[in-house]
């Protein structure tokens, strides 16, 4: 489906989209050069409008997804402009996960684009929708790392460092919780189509829960231990030290005090 089925204002990129973003280049700079006198909120506001950014972009992969896969209704919805306000549910996309990243650190997915699924045909395009969202975020991850596993990074200042590291972790554990196959987050969304109508139907009525369940079982013990080793390994893996990610964690937390190790200048 060609986007010529959307009007031009309806692709225009949000003015609300480019302050975050302008926020994001101003205090990335701040950080790198370290032209703030408390590298803390500079890595605070940085990663915070860095992280808001990444929402938008998972928004608008589900839906420039399904308007190429037959639902032109997403550009009236305001779906393609970027805009953060335009979301079904600004609480569940954007100030939950923002609460969730200062209070538990880590990248909790959002979700809120109303997707007409009777205008797509196809169960890999219903599929598809579903994974377009957490593909953004792997691809954020991809770019936030990228200096690291290329070994990029000689002479870049330390918090810029620390601060992409957590910016980088945050992208990887988002990833990782929404493509858990559970009711309410995109995972389910990919391998629902696959499912018979009767299973569906027995599923359908614990699918506002699903959420709040995945949450829950992060705070037991077990649990938290396996995600949190999985998502160790996978920073490991992309060449992200552990101690950068904890000092960028430490800083993002600029009203509490720096430990000695994450301390600089």
């Amino acid at each position: 489906m060609s986007t010529a089925t959307t009007r031009s204002h309806e692709r225009s990129i949000s003015p609300v989209f480019l302050a975050i973003l302008a926020v994001m280049a101003v205090t990335g700079w701040a950080v790198w050069t370290g032209f703030a006198t408390s590298p803390g909120l500079a890595v605070f506001l940085f990663v915070t409008s860095a992280w808001i950014v990444s929402l938008c972009l998972h928004e608008y992969a589900h839906a420039r997804t399904a308007l190429h896969s037959g639902d032109i209704t997403v550009g009236a919805k305001g779906y393609l402009t970027l805009n953060p306000l335009a979301y079904t549910h600004a609480v569940l996309s954007i100030i939950l996960p923002v609460l969730f990243v200062i209070m538990g650190g880590i990248g909790l997915p959002g979700g809120a684009v109303f997707i007409e699924q009777g205008r797509i045909r196809g169960r890999w395009k219903h599929s598809l929708i579903s994974l377009a969202g957490p593909l953004a975020n792997v691809l954020f991850a991809v770019v936030c790392t990228a200096p690291f596993w290329l070994h990029l990074l000689d002479g870049v200042p330390l918090p810029f460092r620390f601060a992409l590291a957590f910016l980088a972790f945050l992208q990887v554990t988002a990833a990782l919780l929404n493509l858990l196959p559970v009711p309410g987050l995109d995972g389910y969304g990919v391998v629902e189509p696959w499912l018979s109508y009767r299973l569906k139907r027995q599923i359908e009525p614990y699918a506002p829960y699903g959420f709040f369940v995945v949450i829950a079982l992060l705070f037991v013990p077990a649990v938290n231990g396996a995600f949190f080793d999985t998502i160790d390994a996978l920073m490991r893996s992309l060449g992200v030290p552990e101690v950068y990610r904890y000092c960028g964690s430490e800083l993002f937390r600029f009203w509490q005090e720096t430990p000695e190790l994450c301390r600089v200048g």
